[in-house]
């Protein structure tokens, strides 16, 4: 009997064909956008993307706007452009992190810059003593290790080194959007 982690195609006759590890295709692309650049030094996550795929195919989504107490660095804003106007009115930590907990499960998980994206989403889990045990993968170091001769290993810089151009309809330095393009290239640096 296989264990969840596969998927068997079973025919009407009761004998078992196929069998696919669901695992070893499954991942969620994840990215965060946050106040600051320390959570150790107070600095939250104010919006979370993640994209779900199984194999090469997107399945799922999850994204969230966070309200934070704690103000958003000029620096910070700069780059994503996320106003604590913005914020107003949009659910608290402790009601996203536990749905994106469920929302990852057990899966792998892949970053640009992981280490930057799992401390903060580690943090926020800690907050609510929660864990972070999913295994990862950083496409900022594969792309290191894949393309050394890139005159940087930025999101845009691999994406367009892969793919040729940016999506049109998509903001760079906003979650949801930055997950897709790191779930993309994550299946393309994978083959």
């Amino acid at each position: 009997m296989p264990s969840e982690d596969f998927l068997a195609h079973v025919s009407e006759d009761g004998r078992r064909s196929v069998v696919v590890d669901v695992a070893a295709n499954r991942f969620i692309a994840v990215d965060v956008e946050t106040t600051g650049l320390s959570p150790t030094r107070g600095d939250r996550v104010i919006e979370i993307g993640a994209v779900a795929c199984n194999g090469a195919m997107i399945c799922e989504e999850f994204h969230s706007l966070i309200g934070v107490k704690e103000r958003i660095h000029w620096a910070a804003q700069q780059v994503h452009g996320i106003t604590y106007e913005m914020l107003a009115g949009k659910p608290k930590a402790d009601e996203i992190m536990p749905e994106f907990r469920k929302f990852i499960a057990d899966s792998t998980l892949v970053a640009h810059n992981a280490r930057f994206d799992m401390g903060f989403i580690s943090h926020e889990f800690l907050r609510l003593g929660m864990g972070l045990t999913n295994p990862y993968h950083c496409t900022l170091n594969l792309s290191r290790s894949l393309y050394p001769k890139l005159r940087n290993h930025k999101l845009e810089t691999v994406y367009r080194h892969l793919f040729g151009s940016m999506p049109a309809d998509g903001q760079t330095h906003r979650a949801l959007d930055d997950a897709r393009l790191v779930a993309r290239m994550w299946m393309e640096m994978r083959k």
